[in-house]
């Protein structure tokens, strides 16, 4: 939901007073040319951390079970810092060929205080095409709310004339707006093989409306990944896995006319994983947005810690100071099920992703 509104709104709050009049006077002025407002997403860093929400076909395929926290806090020197939180889990049923997830996201900030809360499923089918080629196919729904609220509007009526800021402003602007509600579908799908992992997925398949019109719809969102990982050592050492890897990822996401790439490297050494992504606009006119994330993450007796800090490339960007993301994962894979299962010829490997 970072595109809702104009960019001016976020730094209203943090203006002068002459500042923050000409800022919100902008914002409407651009509100009235823009025909329609139309929300995005909320990109994390940490993609195969919060994998349900990059694809559903994810779900069950790393764990038999798992429970995710995710947290980001966008340009947080801005008083109007943007926000993210996220609960996932899953579970894997134990004929391993499905397995159902639950994701829930709420998003809050910007000098409007917007707020969008989404809570919805997951189901995902695994199924083995080949020796060492297996397939997953997801779905998922969700219910969402979204609002807004006007009262961090600074109006030129309220000033006086010392400029300070003098009672409320006579303009007739609604201070809080009531939610809009909406239903939201997607659908997903990986291939993968021991080594190499590609998938696509497709967000907001109805395009729900968000806004008070019904041209302030939610715009799909399309997202196509995939990666390799290279093994330089890996080996089970009394029930304990162990490996020392390197993988190269790439990630293509487009949603509501706008679109990005990105490309990653990452590093395992048993239990720690270091990862450095560099995120950018696709080739256009305008397209100067741009940002290196350095990641760092360690697993440890069924759970999974991981930091990553985005430094944007971009002037705007390093003022506002980036973005920090954190995610906690609890983990559980039973192994001496799973060597039932191999030996039954009905156990199915995890991609080979990272984790975080």
């Amino acid at each position: 939901m970072r595109a809702t509104f104009p960019p001016a709104f976020l730094l209203c709050r943090r203006l002068r007073p002459a500042a923050a009049w000409a800022g919100g006077m902008v914002a409407l002025s651009s509100l009235a040319l823009v025909p329609t407002a139309r929300a995005q997403d909320v990109f994390y860093s940490q993609a195969y951390a919060t994998r349900l929400h990059l694809n559903p076909a994810f779900t069950g395929l790393l764990d038999d079970y798992s429970v995710t926290l995710a947290y980001r806090n966008q340009y947080p020197t801005l008083i109007g810092t943007l926000q993210s939180s996220q609960l996932a889990a899953d579970y894997r049923f134990q004929d391993q060929r499905s397995a159902v997830g639950l994701l829930i996201n709420a998003d809050r900030g910007g000098g409007l205080d917007m707020t969008r809360f989404e809570g919805g499923f997951t189901y995902a089918y695994h199924s083995k095409l080949a020796r060492n080629v297996y397939v997953s196919a997801g779905a998922h729904a969700a219910y969402g709310s979204q609002r807004i609220s006007y009262g961090n509007l600074v109006f030129s009526d309220q000033f006086d004339a010392n400029g300070s800021i003098s009672g409320p402003s006579a303009e007739q602007i609604p201070q809080v707006y009531e939610p809009v509600r909406y239903l939201t579908m997607g659908l997903g799908g990986l291939l993968y093989t021991d080594r190499a992992w590609g998938g696509a997925s497709v967000s907001h398949l109805n395009q729900p409306v968000v806004g008070r019109a019904d041209e302030a719809r939610l715009p799909f969102r399309l997202s196509l990944h995939g990666g390799y990982k290279h093994y330089f050592r890996r080996a089970t050492v009394k029930r304990v896995y162990r490996e020392v890897s390197l993988s190269p990822t790439a990630t293509y996401t487009y949603q509501g006319g706008s679109d990005r790439a990105e490309i990653g490297l990452y590093g395992t050494w048993t239990p720690v994983t270091a990862g450095l992504i560099w995120r950018g606009a696709t080739p256009g006119p305008g397209k100067t947005q741009q940002s290196l994330v350095a990641l760092a993450g360690v697993a440890w007796n069924g759970f999974r810690f991981a930091y990553s800090y985005d430094v944007s490339l971009n002037r705007f960007g390093r003022e506002a100071g980036g973005a920090h993301e954190v995610t906690l994962c609890l983990q559980k894979i039973d192994l001496l099920e799973a060597g039932y299962r191999r030996l039954r010829r009905k156990n199915y490997a995890a991609p080979p992703c990272p984790t975080f």
